[in-house]
């Protein structure tokens, strides 16, 4: 199967990355507001998890991920995709189980959150004309997580997620997940930790689920849609992720 499905009209390149530019830099804001609102930065989430939590988180996000990458993809034949306001909609209830009981049950609901985000990268991937199921496009969809978070203020230099690439040998996706899982074990830690907010619990829970989902869909496009540009430009992938880290800066 090709890796690259027929999509509409070829896009303005100029135009659509300043587009892509505005998406980046607008990724995570509500995640910056809702730690303003708990009264608490990123690290200091982290600092309220267990020692024993913390110690475990790269192993455990590992285990999700790479657990995600089988159950999206068995998932596409059943379930199709669905519109980005559903898919934040289904993820913040999910974030608002977790969160009710505190620790326990944001760890149980790890794993399940993460599927949901791997498959909504998909579908976006799908929206810009890859297919899914190839090899290279599963590695593009992990390689999303490598993107800071939306709970990180951003100064432009996290475009530097986009360029990452590793040879497709035997065991690279393994090799892949074991790359991404330090930056999403951070990621992860931060969103159960917000889960964990005295009183507030499932409320953070929800809201946390909301932005994690709304920043991946919006890192996929940037992805993605990077990805689309360099083959309907006919440039290499460097090059235009140069272009695009332009734009960014270029904004105010």
């Amino acid at each position: 199967m090709n890796e690259i499905i027929p999509v509409s009209d070829p896009l303005d390149t100029e135009a659509e990355l300043e587009r892509l530019a505005r998406r980046y830099k607008a990724a995570g804001g509500f995640g910056i507001q809702l730690l303003n609102t708990l009264g608490t930065g990123a690290d200091g989430l982290l600092s309220r998890l267990p020692k024993p939590v913390r110690d475990q988180l790269n192993d455990a996000s590992r285990v999700a991920l790479t657990q995600a990458l089988g159950a999206a993809s068995k998932s596409r034949g059943v379930v199709p995709d669905q519109a980005e306001w559903l898919n934040v909609t289904v993820s913040a209830a999910m974030g608002a189980a977790g969160g009710f009981g505190g620790l326990p049950t944001a760890l149980a609901e790890l794993p399940v959150t993460t599927t949901l985000l791997l498959r909504v990268i998909e579908g976006v991937a799908v929206e810009h004309g890859f297919d899914p199921t190839t090899d290279s496009v599963r590695f593009d969809c992990v390689q999303v997580f490598a993107a800071a978070g939306p709970l990180e203020h951003d100064d432009g230099s996290d475009i530097a997620f986009l360029t990452t690439r590793l040879a497709m040998s035997g065991g690279a996706m393994q090799k892949l997940i074991a790359a991404v899982a330090p930056r999403l074990a951070v990621v992860l830690g931060q969103k159960m930790a917000a889960q964990t907010v005295p009183v507030l619990g499932a409320a953070a829970g929800a809201a946390i689920n909301f932005s994690y989902t709304k920043y991946y869909t919006d890192m996929a496009h940037v992805h993605f849609g990077v990805r689309r540009l360099a083959v309907e430009a006919d440039q290499t992938h460097d090059a235009m992720v140069d272009r695009l880290r332009s734009q960014v800066l270029a904004l105010k």
